[in-house]
């Protein structure tokens, strides 16, 4: 529809291929939304895309006043381009013609401290202010994503039964939720993707050790994973891995994962939540080792390098160690491998969240979180319904490895998970994130580490002090004296 003299009940300014999606599943569901994009064929084309799908209430607007004149108020406004400065852009050309409590909602994936600066900057013009995460990619833009709303609550009120009915649909309700106040959206989503750039990670890991130590074919590794999506791994991640593996390379013999170059992109979401990670003082590395392995992705010149230079020294081929291996064992005992690690690396994200929600006030709720998760997303899998009531017997779980149900499991699956690390490093396969995985869970698990003997280098080279575990106060020792015979306690 190009034209209406009743006035929309939303906007959206952006027309990416994310912008047009979100926008024809709010027109879908019945909502009267205007569009907006600085090139004026992006409006064209989001208009014939809608009378294509449907004669969908969407209506193209050519300049930012007509468009922000054309939404009922107060208006609802929600912005899909670049993070950064594209943002503070639309914001300037839109606001000059909002009133006040007029609402700006950004659904990028922006840096949560850059939402809050412009919630304050939207506040002294008397405008509302959400930063909304939205996961699910171009699919679940247009068919159901899951929205995690963070800033101005009157805002997310006036706006609500718009999202509740774009979101993802799952069986305990639609995926949005208010997530809380400031950049908590913003944070909240950046957080979901580090939480996927591990699960992506473990993933490759798996099929690098069933395609190199167990010899399985592209056909034998799509059965496998469409089986291990019939059960504890069932999510979306492991779906498209199956399908991935079943596509033959229409330019040439053979099937297209082979043929793809093994260097992985990036838009910096990931980094962020390490940083933060780091910034917060709490322990993420699987999702830390994910990072590492795409900036090693990066160095394809040098690896190849690196590879012909260790060949000529001696090195044997990756693999080419494995002798005698019972395919059906490895095959389950990497699903088992794959499972625990998996839920060390939601545990490390969910963790995160909570550092900053104790920083920030925010009063996450972690069991809502992996509810607005379950549909839509990029990370959405069966077993977020168990963390859901993990956190609902207990919302101030410290970590999901001592909530009972995953605490039986993880024990349970632990032999299968050494066996899997144990094979890959004698093969010389890389696992970094099964590795990091299983190392934060046995660092974890021991009453004791050897952080004693580290504090004590601490105190000797820089008169740091140390706590003993036989009496309280804060203890210095000269030890190199106490060393060579001469006692000298402090």
């Amino acid at each position: 529809m190009e034209a209406s003299t009743a006035l929309s009940r939303i906007g959206l300014a952006g027309l990416a291929v994310m912008g047009q999606n979100l926008a024809l599943n709010v027109a879908e569901k019945g909502f009267p939304i205007s569009v907006y994009n600085r090139t004026t064929t992006k409006v064209d084309e989001t208009v014939k895309r809608a009378q294509d799908e449907g004669q969908l209430p969407l209506f193209g607007q050519c300049s930012p006043r007509e468009f922000v004149l054309s939404i009922q108020r107060p208006r609802s406004v929600i912005i899909l381009v670049k993070a950064g400065a594209p943002v503070d852009q639309t914001i300037a050309a839109l606001s000059d013609h909002m009133d006040p409590g007029d609402c700006i909602i950004d659904g990028g994936n922006e840096w949560y401290e850059n939402t809050e600066r412009r919630m304050q900057e939207a506040s002294s013009k008397g405008l509302l202010y959400l930063g909304m995460g939205v996961s699910g990619g171009e699919e679940g833009a247009r068919n159901g994503p899951s929205l995690m709303p963070g800033g101005s609550h009157q805002a997310y009120t006036n706006i609500k039964d718009i999202l509740e009915k774009v979101a993802a649909q799952v069986e305990d309700g639609p995926c949005v939720t208010y997530i809380g106040e400031g950049g908590s959206g913003n944070f909240v989503k950046m957080v979901h993707n580090g939480i996927e750039y591990g699960d992506m990670q473990l993933i490759s890991e798996a099929y690098d050790v069933l395609k190199h130590v167990g010899g399985l074919s592209n056909d034998e590794l799509s059965e496998i994973f469409a089986e291990w999506n019939r059960g504890e791994l069932e999510s979306f991640l492991i779906e498209i891995t199956s399908d991935i593996f079943r596509v033959k390379d229409d330019l040439g013999d053979g099937y297209l994962v082979d043929k793809i170059l093994d260097k992985t992109g990036m838009k910096g979401t990931g980094k962020w939540t390490v940083q933060q990670a780091a910034e917060l003082s709490v322990a993420a590395p699987t999702i830390a080792a994910s990072l590492d392995c795409r900036y090693l992705s990066g160095l394809k010149e040098e690896r190849e390098n690196a590879a012909e230079v260790l060949k000529q020294a001696g090195l044997k081929e990756v693999g080419s160690f494995a002798q005698g291996i019972d395919k059906k064992r490895l095959i389950d005992d990497v699903r088992q491998a794959l499972y625990a690690s998996k839920i060390c690396s939601y545990a490390q994200g969910m963790n995160l969240l909570r550092g900053k929600s104790v920083e920030k006030g925010w009063n996450l709720n972690f069991g809502e979180l992996a509810r607005i998760w379950k549909g839509g997303c990029i990370i959405r899998a069966v077993f977020l319904d168990r963390i859901k009531k993990a956190y609902q017997r207990n919302p101030n779980l410290a970590s999901l490895l001592v909530d009972p149900e995953f605490a039986r499991e993880m024990v349970q699956r632990q032999a299968a998970w050494r066996r899997v690390v144990g094979l890959a490093i004698s093969s010389g396969i890389s696992t970094p994130g099964m590795c990091a995985s299983l190392a934060y869970f046995d660092t974890y698990r021991r009453a004791r580490l050897p952080a004693n003997l580290v504090q004590a280098q601490r105190d000797l080279f820089g008169a740091h002090t140390y706590e003993r575990i036989d009496r309280p106060g804060s203890f210095h020792t000269e030890w190199k004296k106490a060393a060579h015979g001469v006692g000298a306690l402090n």
